[in-house]
């Protein structure tokens, strides 16, 4: 019995890292992360919950993600990245007063985006609009500081790995939804339990 078990749970940790080079792969032009990380959470959530899938079903979930909006997503989080970026820029080049506040926060601000987002592809389903989707995930990025920190810590682990060899940084981005989605079902289970 927990042979069975622990080769269930293997098995999902293999899908992990098999769909985080899907995502990789299909985020190459960057405003489609969005779109790949919803297509990824939805292959894991398939895997976890029994049902077969495969990369056609990742493919048409992609496919399904960008129609419905996700490019658009992904323009807006490279927008804000972008301000973001020239922010610190503007702040190592010049010494203002208050500087590192303004880094710090900026920095706290691209942290707030990127677990909103991943929240929200994580939400996403097929005929959801990615318009009523985000700023439900941005409330639910702060008031849930727990589950937050553990999307956090698939960040961490995700950068871990592509300081550590820069060829892990692929398979390792299949943790990110898959922490996403262990952030949201505890938040579903703490609202059914109150």
């Amino acid at each position: 019995m927990r042979r069975d078990h622990f080769l269930a749970r293997f098995g999902v940790f293999a899908e992990c890292l098999l769909t985080g080079v899907w995502i990789a792969v299909a985020a190459l032009p960057l405003v489609t992360l969005p779109a790949a990380l919803a297509a990824g959470a939805g292959h894991l959530r398939s895997t976890v919950e029994g049902e077969g899938t495969g990369l056609r079903s990742f493919a048409a979930a992609l496919r399904t993600a960008l129609r419905g909006g996700g490019w658009a997503a992904g323009l807006a989080y490279g927008a804000v990245l972008a301000v973001v970026g020239a922010d610190l820029a503007f702040v190592r080049a010049l010494p203002v007063p208050g500087g590192r506040f303004a880094g710090a926060l900026a920095l706290l601000v691209a942290l707030w985006a990127t677990v909103t987002l991943l929240r929200a592809a994580t939400a996403w389903r097929p005929g959801a609009s990615w318009r009523a989707l985000l700023p439900d995930a941005g409330r639910r990025t702060l008031r849930d500081p727990a589950g937050s920190l553990l999307v956090v810590c698939g960040l961490a682990v995700v950068a871990a790995s592509a300081w550590f060899s820069a060829p892990l940084a692929l398979p390792a981005l299949g943790l990110l939804p898959a922490a996403t989605l262990a952030a949201e079902h505890r938040t579903a289970t703490t609202l059914a339990d109150a």
